[in-house]
């Protein structure tokens, strides 16, 4: 071996490519665009996801505050008496029957009232600003107005407008419990479907209807082939943001029947309540509150799936 040969040292590494310029460039200026929005994600995630994570670990757990020192990991049990359990059925089933009947009622009677104010009219502004008001009461407000201007069986207006026709007084609330819960909830989101479907009717080109006018098709028609599919998306929208709230309904059950008679308006967030505030089960109210959360989920991320497939076959 030569001299030369044993002096030389390893062969030098080969030269890393460097990433070009603009593209430097165009990641910082990706990360100097989210650099304001860091914030609201850390405090987003300190106020969501770590006490989710709480109630998880909750969720694993025999806890019962009427018993000192009774806590002690149970893994998967609560899981397993939160689906064997007849009540958390029955207000799963009032939860989905509470949340489709005042979503799809509102919606409908939103479309109605978005077709009537969308035309001119005298006072058209201060109509608008009337008709959106029960969407602006708080919840609790709401169904206390319900509960003794609207419901009452002895001073009711409602027992006072059936009685003009000859019919007995009914206990609303005690006869017709998830009727009564469903009623006050579309006075109170029927608003916000109207100013969902009116955005949507405005939006709509005039010079179609003209066409479709000039044509000889009638208002029936041209709401039916013309207005209803361009109202899809907006209807869409509407029913998944209503659903989203209406489910997670708690001041109305709370004011007008206190879940019952019996179980038989007790929704899903009502009865995670009765629980852990009146049964002090900490473990398996904390089980019911992540299947709650965990079905939520998949429904909206089902829901947001259709409403993007839509927004973009329309794009």
């Amino acid at each position: 071996m030569s001299a030369d040969t044993a002096t030389a040292g390893p062969p030098p590494a080969p030269a890393v490519p460097k990433k070009p310029p603009a593209a430097m460039s165009a990641r910082r200026q990706g990360w100097r665009r989210r650099a304001p929005l860091m914030p609201a994600l850390i405090f987003t995630i300190i106020a969501t996801q770590i006490p989710f994570l709480v109630t998880v670990w909750y969720s694993l757990n025999s806890w019962n505050l009427v018993n000192p020192g009774s806590e002690h990991f149970v893994g998967l049990s609560n899981y397993v008496d939160v689906f064997t359990d007849r009540v958390f059925r029955q207000a799963a089933l009032n939860t989905v029957v509470i949340t489709g009947g005042c979503v799809l009622i509102a919606m409908a009677l939103g479309i109605g009232m978005a077709l009537l104010l969308d035309r001119k009219f005298l006072g058209q502004s201060v109509v608008r600003t009337l008709m959106i008001t029960p969407f602006l009461v708080m919840p609790v407000a709401g169904a206390l107005i319900w509960q003794t201007s609207m419901l009452d069986p002895a001073f009711g207006i409602v027992n006072y407008v059936i009685g003009l026709v000859g019919i007995d007084p009914v206990n609303w609330t005690s006869s017709y419990p998830l009727v009564s819960v469903i009623g006050a909830l579309v006075w109170q989101w029927t608003p916000f479907m109207t100013l969902l479907v009116l955005a949507g009717l405005q939006s709509q080109g005039r010079d179609v209807l003209e066409a479709a006018q000039v044509d000889g098709a009638g208002p029936t028609r041209m709401f039916r082939a013309i207005t209803l599919p361009h109202l899809r998306r907006y209807i869409e929208l509407g029913v998944l943001l209503g659903a989203i709230y209406v489910v997670n309904t708690f001041d109305q059950i709370y004011i007008l029947t206190q879940g019952g008679p019996g179980t038989a308006s007790t929704n899903l967030p009502f009865y995670i309540y009765q629980r852990a505030f009146l049964g002090f089960d900490i473990g398996q109210a904390a089980a019911m509150g992540v299947v709650v959360v965990i079905g939520t989920i998949v429904v909206a991320t089902f829901a947001l799936r259709m409403l993007f497939r839509t927004f973009s076959e329309e794009t």
